[in-house]
């Protein structure tokens, strides 16, 4: 949990825990990494539930977009959101939409640090 405070402190929540447990067997080169990449990836969940509201003024589906659900997006766009119905759905599940997305975006970035920053594995030395 120290990692996450320490690169991370604006997280909060499940958003943390989940977070502290992908960065936990992360090294300090990799952990540091991560934060920027994850910070710039993550969505806030204020801006999703803005963007949901944008469906009353006639603009359905841009929380769909900025989640990066073009198929949904367009679906919610040409018709108005399933005529508000999925909008208040939406509304009423902006939290776990947000969450679900900033889990994937946090596992994507995770692999990718992997794949960059690969662990050093430390030489044992056999003295016999």
């Amino acid at each position: 949990m120290s990692k996450v405070i320490k690169y991370m402190p604006e997280l909060e929540g499940e958003e943390q825990l989940i977070v502290a447990q992908i960065i936990t067997d992360m090294t300090e080169e990799q952990a540091a990494q991560f934060a920027p990449v994850y910070r710039e990836r993550r969505k806030d969940e204020i801006l999703i539930l803005v963007l949901t509201l944008t469906a009353f003024i006639g603009f359905a589906g841009m929380n769909r977009f900025m989640m990066k659900q073009i198929g949904m997006g367009l679906l919610y766009f040409f018709t108005a959101g399933f005529c508000l119905i999925g909008t208040i759905v939406d509304i009423l599940n902006y939290k776990s939409l947000t969450s679900a997305y900033n889990q994937k975006r946090a596992l994507e970035v995770a692999n990718l640090i992997y794949g960059a920053f690969p662990q050093k594995i430390e030489e044992s030395t056999d003295d016999e």
